[in-house]
């Protein structure tokens, strides 16, 4: 069974393991992690918006053609704890192949201990996200 990328996994533990009272702290640092969109997706074209962000969100995932998934994200600054969930998946799932994209688990925002810190609606969106930019990697490897 893979697991989800090392990376990632050290985020969730860096995040597990904090006091309570860091997490949104340590979330909102990685709202400035999401590189700015390159010109050919400027117009969002071929990006899937997520409703369930307050706020609007774009993603693409792309399995590129040496065997890891690309992921494209647009999410305004005046909404830095969803860029911030972004910025996690950005620089958690770098590199990574899509059976470890698979292998995030569904309660990945849970496990850091977010669900405490952030209210469950933006949980909600976080999770969306990822929802949806596993089942982007799915389609693309079926």
């Amino acid at each position: 069974m893979p697991e989800m990328p090392t990376r990632l996994a050290e985020i969730v533990d860096e995040f597990s393991a904090a006091p309570r009272d860091v997490v949104l702290e340590m979330l909102l640092e990685y709202a400035d992690v999401i590189p700015p969109l390159s010109p050919e997706y400027a117009d969002r074209e071929g990006m899937e918006q997520v409703p369930e962000c307050q706020t609007a969100f774009f993603l693409r995932a792309r399995v590129t053609p040496d065997g890891t998934v690309e992921a494209l994200f647009d999410c305004p600054p005046e909404a830095p704890t969803t860029r911030a969930f972004a910025g996690i998946l950005a620089e958690g799932l770098a590199d990574a192949t899509p059976e470890q994209v698979l292998a995030v688990p569904e309660d990945l925002y849970q496990r850091m201990g977010l669900a405490q810190a952030i209210s469950p609606l933006r949980v909600r969106g976080g999770t969306a996200i990822l929802a949806r930019l596993k089942r982007q990697v799915r389609e693309q490897t079926e």
